[in-house]
């Protein structure tokens, strides 16, 4: 899955830091590590609607853990309303969700919620936060923009 972007800058970084190599071409220098949210989030919902009507065949539960961030950035993109916050046990998809916490020295995880549906439930799930209705008017709007005096229809006699 593509999660992470890409590594290779930081590989040619270290290589260069160890003279394994003599310089970075600009073609290298590209974007930084870090986290592809769109492409990890629709990955994992796609596969776990792939698989959800399985486990539900067979009566089991699949469960996915998360953390806080990568939750709240599926709330804001997805369809995540109708996931019921008090996860019911007999729904065939669970999600149990954890934040990272700073205890002293050390880093812990604790389980902040778990949240459930069922396969009809993620399904709704994959469905994008857009309005349509904005999505045509923004579409009208920079068509509009680019009729000029010259594109409008004239008929001459």
């Amino acid at each position: 899955m593509d999660t992470t972007g890409s590594l290779w800058q930081t590989r040619q970084q270290f290589l260069l830091s160890a003279s394994v190599i003599d310089s970075i071409s600009e073609f290298e220098t590209g974007q930084p590590y870090g986290m592809n949210w769109k492409m990890t989030a629709k990955t994992i919902l796609i596969q776990l609607h792939h698989k959800i009507q399985t486990f539900e065949g067979i009566g089991k539960r699949l469960v996915l853990v998360l953390q806080d961030h990568f939750l709240n950035y599926l709330n804001s993109n997805f369809s995540f309303e109708h996931v019921k916050c008090d996860a019911r046990l007999q729904d065939s998809m669970q999600f149990h969700v954890y934040e990272l916490m700073q205890h002293k020295q050390e880093y812990r995880i604790n389980l902040v919620s778990r949240l459930s549906t069922d396969a009809s439930g993620l399904a709704t799930c994959l469905g994008m936060k857009a309005e349509p209705k904005l999505a045509l008017i923004e579409l009208q709007r920079i068509l509009e923009n680019k009729i000029t005096d010259r594109t409008l229809l004239s008929i001459q006699t």
